[in-house]
């Protein structure tokens, strides 16, 4: 079961990234050359594994912020293709990282890497993958730069132990439910979009600018994603719809749901999250529950707060094309759940 998603009456154009890749594509085509060198190892297994999910149809959204974020400011050296590739390994070593923690069976359509080569394999390819991106970053010379994706990483580790403790805690508010996922996700798209700026020199209003853009444009980003888990569908998700019900993880139209359900439905709560009883009836009453009181609309409208603030973060900065690229790549965030 899934519900209609829609948080607009007067639908405009479909919103598109279509700008920032055709802004990136010269870019881009380097950066996946890289990838394709830097995840190669005489360790066959490395790239087998690598290229499974580097292969499987992401959009590379990460690496555009970085490449986007250095043009907009007249960068012209080599050192932002290096550090794009930096940021999509980070991005690929955290889902299978991610996988492995969270059990899960598919990604992007596929089956995980560690539904096919085991637990082990893909926690070590992740490594192998973290530490190529850190010789990338070395590599371009720019010590800000590295400090401001090696920080990143250790907050996204921290944002992974603070699930890890808040594991099927229905008690979780809604501030601490912020606070992981933006050490987990907002970390890298807020790094992401802001060593654009630095390694092109910008003044350091113009870097807070990106940065602040990167960091909500991030907790929307996942906001949407957890509702899409209970009203999407697989096409949108690049896994299951109802993979995080059956995993047991209080995202935030569950806490919404459990804080303003009765008795009765916090008990429900209790034994699918708690007890793990969570079958595709028990998915369908979660659904119910949600809608009834507005929690999937509630998820969406964060998101859409959050949203405002990254493209009130550009509002003062020059008219450029990558800019506007930018604020389309706000929309295209918030327009999934249409």
């Amino acid at each position: 079961m899934g519900v209609v998603l829609n948080i607009e009456n007067g639908k405009r154009e479909a919103a598109s990234i279509k700008d920032l890749i055709d802004l990136t594509s010269t870019d881009m085509g380097r950066v996946n050359k890289l990838i394709l060198s830097k995840a190669g190892s005489d360790v066959e297994m490395i790239p087998e594994i690598a290229n499974h999910l580097i292969s499987s149809g992401g959009k590379r959204l990460r690496p555009m912020l970085t490449l986007a974020s250095a043009q907009m400011f007249g960068y012209s050296g080599e050192g932002h293709v290096k550090l794009a590739t930096s940021v999509e390994f980070m991005h690929t070593a955290t889902l299978l990282h991610d996988d492995v923690v969270d059990e899960s069976g598919m990604r992007r359509g596929k089956k995980t890497a560690r539904m096919i080569w085991g637990n082990q394999a893909s926690v070590l390819v992740g490594d192998f993958l973290l530490g190529q991106a850190f010789r990338m970053m070395v590599d371009v010379g720019s010590l800000e730069a590295l400090d401001i994706l090696s920080s990143a990483a250790s907050i996204i580790a921290e944002g992974e132990v603070m699930q890890l403790a808040a594991a099927k805690n229905l008690e979780t508010t809604e501030d601490e439910h912020f606070a992981v996922i933006k050490a987990k996700t907002a970390a890298l798209f807020s790094a992401a979009a802001e060593v654009g700026p630095v390694i092109a020199q910008a003044t350091r209003n113009d870097r807070a600018a990106l940065r602040s853009y990167g960091m909500n444009l991030g907790l929307a980003f996942q906001l949407i994603d957890d509702a899409l888990d209970y009203g999407g569908t697989s096409k949108d998700l690049g896994k299951n719809v109802g993979d995080d019900f059956r995993e047991g993880k209080v995202t935030l139209p569950v806490i919404l749901a459990y804080r303003r359900g009765t008795k009765a439905e916090r008990s429900f709560w209790k034994r699918a999250i708690e007890d793990n009883v969570t079958d595709d009836t028990g998915l369908e009453k979660a659904i119910g529950l949600m809608t009834r009181h507005g929690a999937i609309a509630d998820t969406i409208g964060r998101a859409g707060h959050f949203g405002e603030i990254a493209r009130d973060a550009l509002a003062p900065l020059e008219a450029t094309p990558q800019k506007s690229a930018l604020i389309d790549v706000i929309d295209f965030c918030i327009s999934r759940v249409n």
